[in-house]
């Protein structure tokens, strides 16, 4: 873990792996709502680091590094708690053939595997409320495309490296496409308006 300043209000935290993120985001998180860092305005996790930023003036970026400095990174993180959002999937994505043979499976063991893992979302980013989700089996853990697509459908389910997530607007990407959905995981008008965010947990199901 490296810990460095990040303007006077902020700390940008270095990690090795996204296990060791989610561990420091529960961490940090947990402080908060038991009050040990009442002056937290932001946790960003993202693949790699963890945002801590605080109101102006606070003393909490001292104590957030007293709580980092307890959190154990040799540890799996916490299972997150609560049920998962099931996202209904259609299999029909233009690269499930191809995420097939990279598999050395059939189409329909990709599916079998897909639906099968429950998932934890490490960050957000990319575009609002596009999550990235661990959990992915090892099969499925492959590389983006050599050449992004210039235009992803809405609902586009992809996987790329050990990432699965959902394109909740039409834009630009490179992940292997191996479905969609109809589920609406991003409406500005709704409160909130994702409905994803770290640490929620989802499951994918194979639409009728």
């Amino acid at each position: 873990m490296r810990v460095l300043p990040y303007g006077p209000s902020a700390l940008l935290v270095e990690l090795d792996s996204v296990d060791q993120v989610r561990a420091v985001h529960s961490a940090l998180h947990e402080a908060y709502r038991a009050g040990r860092l009442p002056d937290v305005v932001e946790l960003v996790p993202a693949a790699r680091t963890v945002l801590v930023a605080v109101r102006p003036g606070s003393s909490d970026l001292h104590a957030a590094r007293a709580e980092l400095s307890a959190v154990p990174l040799d540890r799996p993180p916490p299972a997150p708690s609560g049920p998962p959002l099931i996202v209904p999937v259609h299999y029909d994505g233009a690269d499930l053939e191809l995420v097939a043979r990279t598999a050395n499976c059939s189409s329909a063991e990709v599916v079998s595997m897909h639906t099968g893992g429950v998932y934890t979302v490490a960050f957000c980013g990319f575009s609002p409320g596009f999550g990235y989700l661990t959990g992915l089996p090892a099969p499925l853990r492959q590389p983006r495309l050599d050449t992004a697509r210039p235009e992803v459908p809405t609902g586009s389910v992809g996987i790329a490296d050990e990432f699965t997530g959902v394109y909740p607007r039409a834009s630009p990407g490179g992940w292997r496409l191996i479905g969609r959905t109809e589920m609406t995981l991003f409406d500005p008008s709704a409160q909130p308006p994702a409905a994803l965010a770290p640490g929620r947990r989802v499951r994918f199901r194979a639409a009728s």
